[in-house]
């Protein structure tokens, strides 16, 4: 399988968001295992990302979201992964960092879930090679959900007797371990996409779903402002790992992919997030330390913070007021319908 699928998009010619054909565009329909799903208007189905020992059914995707919104398995029965990663706010934290047990902060800004279908790598620093290797993080990490090992994560799930014939469906027996935990919470985080946006029924022919501010943002967007250059593609992001300049000013510095690479041109560096809803996902960057999606063109537009690992790509522009807030008004029109994100109405007993 391919990991870095947006390398074969682009040689592919899928360059740039602004590379949709006029006219109708086809919804696309994924399929995995047993399951399929058609998805909203201006998906790529073939950029989906399944991992061959994870197939999905439907069992497994409502034993992955009751296990998703489950504050139960987490020390003190506060925390679920959707505490951090909250459908109301564009499953993500309104907050810079997220609060795990006891109130204590993480240190990085929680990164949305949606489209992570089209992601192999997770975490803002890539350390986990899919959805199924994170899962296992949070539920043991100090500062989230806190739980002392895994071995404990399974033994909580199995006092709720109710969650067995979940585990059987999704399955094929009861047995619950953590492999099977992490392989059903990835399950339904695939589901969680967004797409049929304003731009995305632009692009297939309504040329009234975006205003003319949007459209000279989109513009701008794909011209002068540059910002195709790492959120490419259907999805708005390269996959890529960059360094921006976000907190390089700092006496000690997070230096992201560094800490997973340990190589000198990733100090800094930083997955390049999905711009989908990013209306409903401030605040911005790794660390939270952008409000509003204007104080993020506005960083743009000064190039970052300079420092030895400065992505070339980062260069200052020089925007008016109308543009800026032209380019606000396209981000927003990538807010579009996201799949399965109501909570369940009951837990397991």
């Amino acid at each position: 399988m391919v990991r870095n699928w947006v390398v074969l998009l682009l040689a592919m010619g899928f360059a740039a968001p602004n590379a949709f054909a006029e006219g109708p565009v086809k919804r696309d329909t994924v399929k995995s295992g047993s399951w399929s799903m058609t998805l909203p208007l201006g998906l790529q189905g073939d950029a989906a990302y399944f991992p061959d020992d994870n197939p999905m059914n439907e069992g497994k995707v409502e034993l992955g979201k009751l296990l998703y919104f489950d504050p139960r398995i987490s020390k003190d029965g506060s925390i679920s992964c959707a505490t951090c990663h909250n459908p109301y706010h564009g499953f993500t934290d309104p907050g810079a960092f997220s609060a795990g047990v006891n109130r204590k902060l993480g240190g990085r800004n929680s990164p949305t879930v949606i489209n992570r279908l089209f992601s192999a790598d997770q975490f803002w620093d890539g350390r986990a090679k899919d959805l199924e290797e994170q899962a296992h993080g949070p539920l043991i990490n100090a500062v989230e959900m806190a739980m002392g090992s895994h071995d404990d994560v399974v033994t909580e799930v199995k006092r709720f007797k109710e969650y067995a014939p979940h585990f059987a469906k999704a399955f094929g027996s009861p047995d619950i371990n953590m492999t099977r935990i992490a392989q059903a919470i990835s399950a339904y985080e695939r589901t969680v996409v967004s797409g049929n946006s304003p731009y995305d029924r632009y692009q297939a022919g309504d040329k009234s779903a975006l205003s003319p501010s949007a459209v000279l943002g989109m513009e701008l967007f794909n011209g002068k402002a540059n910002c195709v250059t790492c959120h490419a593609s259907f999805n708005f992001t390269d996959e890529n790992y960059r360094n921006i300049g976000v907190g390089m000013d700092k006496p000690k510095p997070d230096l992201g992919r560094y800490d997973v690479t340990k190589k000198e041109e990733d100090k800094g560096a930083f997955k390049t997030p999905t711009l989908r809803n990013v209306a409903h996902t401030a605040p911005y960057m790794h660390d939270g330390s952008e409000a509003t999606l204007m104080e993020v063109i506005e960083f743009y537009v000064k190039g970052g913070i300079k420092n030895p690992q400065l992505s070339a790509d980062m260069k200052p522009i020089t925007l008016t007021s109308s543009e800026k807030q032209a380019l606000v008004d396209f981000l927003h029109a990538l807010t579009g319908d996201v799949t399965n994100s109501d909570p369940p109405k009951a837990f397991p007993q």
